[in-house]
């Protein structure tokens, strides 16, 4: 009995002090109110050392796990794999929204005054497309903010390390010795985790706390505990697909970390340190967790996609249009996954996400600030579905690439 409590806690130890300090930040949060801002600062110390590190971790990860496969095959292989991982994923959170929406209106009854906002450029689907994949200088490139063109960088630069073959060797070494090093950085600044985390909990809930309370009550009513059930029963099967029970039990083991840095930061770049080490005690290889998650945090968006059709209902609901038929749907699905895709991994990047919408679907500047509160309230329970499902998406990528057994071959086991 005292070997299994011993076992219990070596497992989750790090887990439940994340969940007791953030638990004992939102008390703080609620009890101060508006004072409890004085603490965003230890919460804002933690973010930036995570967005610090996020640029040199994602180009050397990348590119040593890109230059380290000899065969280009396996490259494509995974990419593949990731895409198709990431689009069926993507779809099934669109459609399991739409059936919640239709069964539980979010804007039934909402009265919510229209604020005027300022003109919403239209949409350069072409213009977008090239900020999208590219920058004009190489500065702009060792930035959060362009972390799409970084990876596109980086597999570029690690294929063409591949090609050298032989004399570019001491590259790739450097490389894997780098990614080590990073990650090391990301175990010990962890460390300060529980403050930091903590902290920005208070900050949040203090400042915004009173919001959940207000006239988007319903909409929340319908999105978190539709998270929470996508979380344990999406993932569970996802899991299972993966690798069957064994590989349910090893992602809920060492999920929660992931899951707690990303409720808390509201980041998928920020928290992507954090999954890779996790991805790695999961026993996801290498080449794998190191091109699916990076790319993960700016292209795979379950919780983003469940959102958008959280917030097209309501818009629908606002303007009083049926949201209902084939057509409308299929729309909804397509526009979900495509605002997931081109959303950064920083807070408030779903605004590009919601001015899509708002754009393709003609609705009138005022429903800007509408949509866009949504968002910021669903951003939490979002961000966290959006990273802990690049996680399992890496886990269905090892499932695809080397068989339902991966998980008993240990692959990671002399990384």
């Amino acid at each position: 009995m005292a070997e299994n409590k011993k076992s219990f806690w070596t497992y989750y130890r790090f887990p439940i002090i994340l969940l007791s300090s953030i638990l004992l930040g939102s008390i703080i949060g609620l009890v101060m109110g508006e004072k409890a801002t004085i603490f965003q600062p230890l919460g804002d110390i933690f973010l930036n050392i995570m967005f610090t590190i996020v640029v040199p971790l994602v180009f050397v990860t990348i590119s040593s796990a890109v230059s380290s496969i000899v065969d280009m095959k396996r490259l494509g292989k995974i990419i593949g794999s990731m895409l198709l991982v990431f689009v069926v994923t993507g779809i099934i959170a669109s459609v399991l929204m739409i059936i919640v929406v239709n069964v539980y209106p979010p804007a039934k009854g909402v009265n919510i005054a229209m604020e005027v906002a300022e003109e919403i450029a239209p949409l350069k689907t072409g213009e977008q497309i090239v900020k999208a994949v590219t920058v004009s200088d190489f500065p702009e490139l060792i930035s959060r903010k362009n972390m799409l063109p970084l990876i596109i960088f980086s597999i570029f630069f690690g294929i063409c390390v591949s090609l050298l073959g032989e004399k570019a060797k001491p590259i790739t070494d450097l490389l894997n010795l780098l990614s080590d090093v990073f990650l090391k950085m990301v175990s010990l600044i962890m460390y300060y985790a529980p403050i930091g985390l903590g902290a920005y909990f208070a900050s949040l809930i203090g400042n915004f706390g009173p919001e959940l309370l207000g006239s988007y009550a319903r909409a929340m009513a319908v999105y978190y505990p539709l998270c929470i059930l996508y979380f344990f029963i999406a993932f569970f099967f996802y899991s299972y697909f993966a690798s069957g029970m064994a590989g349910v039990k090893v992602f809920f083991k060492n999920i929660f970390p992931v899951a707690i840095t990303s409720l808390a930061t509201q980041s998928s770049i920020a928290t992507i340190p954090v999954n890779l080490s996790s991805a790695k005690r999961i026993g996801v290889p290498k080449d794998i967790r190191d091109i699916v998650i990076p790319i993960g945090a700016t292209a795979h968006m379950d919780g983003s996609c469940l959102s958008a059709i959280l917030k097209i209902s309501f818009l629908f609901g606002i303007f009083d249009i049926p949201f209902k038929g084939l057509g409308t749907y299929v729309t909804a699905i397509i526009i979900s996954v495509l605002s997931g895709v081109v959303m950064s991994g920083v807070p408030g990047g779903g605004l590009i996400g919601e001015m899509l919408i708002v754009n393709l679907y003609g609705f009138p500047p005022e429903a800007f600030p509408i949509v866009a509160t949504i968002g910021y309230l669903v951003d939490p329970p979002a961000t966290m579905i959006n990273v802990t499902g690049d996680t399992v998406a890496a886990m269905m990528v090892t499932r695809i690439l080397e068989g339902k057994d991966w998980l008993a071959k240990k692959l990671t086991k002399d990384e």
